[in-house]
């Protein structure tokens, strides 16, 4: 799925931006900093969301599949009984 890809591209570069952000000295985070450290836990928290809905997504889709295929196969049994 190309949804998760990108997610997993957007999760992997905010955690190597995190792990360069703490290879730097710190002496006191101002509010920026602090504003964006929440926002990389935002934009994380919303990635794995998106993500967990994907599978849902696909999930679902593999179901209506196999409905479908059962209701072809039972047109198929029917349209076999009526030739008969």
């Amino acid at each position: 799925m190309k949804l998760g890809g990108s997610i997993s591209a957007v999760l992997l570069v905010s955690g190597l931006l995190l792990a360069l952000s703490g290879c730097q000295k710190h002496e006191e985070e101002g509010p920026a900093e602090q504003a964006g450290k929440e926002i990389d836990k935002m934009v994380a928290k919303a990635g794995q969301q998106v993500e967990k809905a994907g599978e849902e997504v696909d999930k679902m889709v593999e179901k209506a599949g196999q409905q479908v295929e059962k209701a072809g196969a039972a047109l198929q049994d029917a349209a076999k009984d009526d030739r008969k």
